[in-house]
């Protein structure tokens, strides 16, 4: 009897199931929504680097926007750059126009312990922006890099690191426009500039030239010798400090030379050859870096 009970009970919740397993598969038949073949081609077409640059959450939801939406840009992915708008372009049927030089980022400061004053010797968590809620940051110069790392933390591709100085410095070459160091740094002095950029103001304060020269050695102080000495460099003072208009191309060497406190300076950096006991070790090894 109790058998029978229990075999009953096996078949009754082996039948229901089977039951409810065919309804389940009834219904995805009936009610499954298509999902575009588009959608995956596009995603195949992106980086996949999925860093939210272009204002989606990943490669995903931007493919799944550009199929479903009309109005969503083709050109947003900024990993992918021109390449990659093309092929969506031609996934989509539609004309893409992308003519913009790659952007990518920079410090534009080189204070540090050597050139800077500092206001106290900060040893709390290593984040730029903790350290800003302390009084701005242990830097005298409210403006400048606070050095404690939080862009290269969030660069998905290592193009960030600190330099032979101790100073951050983007790689351009790995740089992938993402623009998450810009988004995280607290003082605004990582910007981004075209990759064929040859110099950059090294600086982002807005203080006057008196104010500057007491905290930095090598800060801006707005007095405007880079435009006289390279007049078609594109070079422009606002707020006490010098920017750089690119869309101009004549020359800037005149302006890095003249620059008396030597914030304009070279965006890709220039390789220290080491003092050799064989000065034709030295000679060839500059001839290598001058060909490259």
């Amino acid at each position: 009897m109790l058998f029978m009970k229990i075999l009953w009970a096996f078949l009754s919740v082996g039948l229901l199931g089977a039951i409810f397993g065919i309804g389940l598969y009834v219904a995805s038949r009936f009610f499954a929504v298509k999902k575009d073949e588009r959608i995956q081609q596009v995603v195949e077409a992106l980086p996949g680097l999925n860093c939210g640059a272009c204002g989606f959450a990943g490669c995903e939801s931007y493919a799944e926007a550009i199929v479903t939406a009309e109005d969503v840009a083709l050109d947003l992915c900024k990993p992918g750059g021109a390449d990659t708008a093309m092929k969506l372009g031609s996934i989509m049927g539609k004309e893409v126009e992308f003519s913009a030089e790659k952007l990518v980022a920079q410090v534009h400061c080189r204070g540090g312990k050597e050139t800077a004053e500092y206001k106290f010797d900060y040893e709390g968590i290593e984040d730029c922006n903790a350290a800003m809620l302390l009084y701005g940051g242990a830097k005298k110069c409210p403006f400048g890099c606070l050095g404690l790392g939080s862009c290269i933390k969030v660069c998905p591709v290592d193009a960030i690191d600190y330099d032979e100085d101790g100073l951050v410095w983007v790689d351009r070459d790995l740089c992938i426009s993402c623009g998450k160091c810009v988004d995280i740094c607290p003082t605004g002095v990582m910007k981004m500039i075209p990759y064929g950029a040859d110099v950059i103001v090294a600086c982002n304060s807005t203080d006057k030239g008196g104010v500057v020269r007491k905290y930095c050695k090598v800060g801006c102080i707005g007095c405007a010798k880079c435009t006289r000495s390279s007049p078609d460099g594109g070079f422009v003072i606002e707020n006490f400090l010098a920017h750089i208009d690119y869309s101009k191309k004549g020359e800037r060497s005149a302006a890095l030379a003249d620059c008396p406190t030597k914030c304009i300076i070279r965006t890709v950096k220039e390789v220290k050859i080491e003092e050799s006991a064989h000065p034709l070790e030295a000679v060839a090894a500059q001839d290598s870096h001058d060909a490259d």
